[in-house]
């Protein structure tokens, strides 16, 4: 010890102890700040998981994939019958592979239509399905919904567990809240919070549909303050049963689906009551995307985006979006919109085919990050595998809180 030390010691005396345990407190008190500061640090440098939402492109028809921040899954609707049935399983099996899902715990199908079951007797024996979800039997005859149900449906729901939704019913999702809202034409009371009138009704003008439309199990989505719904094919009629004399529903933030643009649904009295902030629509290149459809959106009090997976003939230059917030253009494109919408052919087999779209495919993904964020809502239209972004689909736009980015890539699926 050196002679500066040792007077310092003397000078101590009897206090010597006393300082050794004030130093070695403030020595793990230090380490302590210097651990805690390192663990905030690395917290920061992890990605914040999200609740992520996938509108896939089956072509027109309804496969729309929801995962919670914890890694439950809900997927809605599997795409069309053959022939598109094997590609739409592999896009879908696409978006399964980019959220990290080793199985989908929920699958709804919303209606025993083509365009929304036909693609699960292809996608069931690639991923585990752990809940089967209808709304019930089928009641608008067909021979491929009838065979379905008949010979196959039965087989896949065997080894898993099987639900007839009723409105009022939870889906459990961890942090993420999913109510179903309508089911086998049966509607739900009221969510929470809502029940306001509606000011729309008195300007209600009723429409056509079929049968089965009117059945569809619609879910109703919250996440801390952020709101999503998709009504599955509802139809006008049935939307102001819903909505009408009174909101039963209250507001979203996101819009999903809108019956593919259909003219047949997406009355002002659910679309302009909910007052969504973005509608994104599940078109095809002639179906959907109508003229009525998209007066109403665009007219709907509040809305900032409409996104589509495809432009739609149906919608003609005066309708249909710029560019930047479509997913997919076609394999043969033509060097102009038609300048007035076209009216939708009648079906039949002498009906020409709707421009293809059979290359690479682009989803559009939502993403809400945490529950208290503040930058809520986060866009992204993209594919599967590629992460590079092409240049002229890559736009990021901030309007007051909600964060889209518009992106491109991925391979053929």
């Amino acid at each position: 010890m050196n002679t500066r030390a040792a007077k310092v010691l003397a000078i101590l005396g009897p206090y010597r102890s006393l300082v050794r345990t004030t130093l070695m407190r403030a020595t793990l008190m230090l380490m302590t700040a210097v651990a805690l500061s390192a663990s905030v640090t690395i917290a920061q440098s992890q990605p914040a998981k999200m609740f992520d939402v996938y509108v896939i492109d089956v072509e027109g028809g309804n496969a729309t994939l929801f995962v919670s921040p914890s890694g439950e899954s809900l997927l809605m609707d599997t795409g069309n019958v053959p022939p598109g049935a094997v590609r739409d399983a592999g896009r879908i099996m696409a978006a399964v592979k980019d959220a990290g899902l080793k199985q989908i715990d929920h699958l709804i199908i919303t209606h025993w239509h083509g365009d929304h079951f036909g693609g699960l007797a292809e996608l069931a024996p690639q991923i585990p399905v752990r809940e089967f979800i209808d709304h019930g039997p089928n009641v608008q005859p067909g021979q491929a919904a009838d065979d379905f149900l008949q010979k196959m449906y039965p087989q896949l729901i065997a080894d898993a567990k099987h639900t007839v939704a009723k409105p009022g019913d939870k889906i459990r999702m961890g942090s993420v809240d999913v109510t179903v809202v309508t089911s086998a034409g049966e509607l739900i009371k009221a969510m929470p919070g809502a029940g306001g009138p509606n000011s729309y009704c008195a300007n209600f003008k009723p429409g056509e549909n079929n049968a089965e439309d009117p059945q569809s199990v619609g879910i109703f989505i919250t996440y801390g303050k952020f709101r999503t719904a998709h009504l599955g094919d509802l139809t006008k009629n049935k939307e102001f049963e819903l909505m009408c004399p009174n909101n039963r529903l209250g507001s979203v933030d996101v819009l999903l689906g809108l019956h593919h643009g259909q003219a047949s649904s997406n009355s002002p009295v659910l679309v302009h009551a909910l007052h969504p902030r973005v509608a994104i629509m599940n078109d095809g290149t002639r179906k959907g995307g109508e003229p009525e459809t998209m007066q109403t959106v665009h007219s709907s009090p509040g809305l900032e985006d409409l996104w589509q997976l495809h432009f739609s003939l149906l919608s003609g230059q005066e309708y249909t979006q710029p560019g930047m917030f479509i997913a997919n253009t076609v394999d043969d494109p033509q060097p102009a919109m038609p300048i007035a919408p076209l009216p939708p052919p009648q079906a039949g087999p002498g009906t020409p085919p709707p421009p293809a779209h059979n290359g690479t495919a682009y989803w559009i993904k939502l993403a809400r990050l945490t529950k208290k964020h503040p930058e809520p809502i986060k866009f992204l239209s993209h594919g599967a595998n590629a992460p590079r972004p092409i240049k002229r689909h890559c736009r990021r736009v901030a309007i007051g809180s909600m964060m889209r980015e518009s992106r491109r890539a991925g391979d053929q699926v």
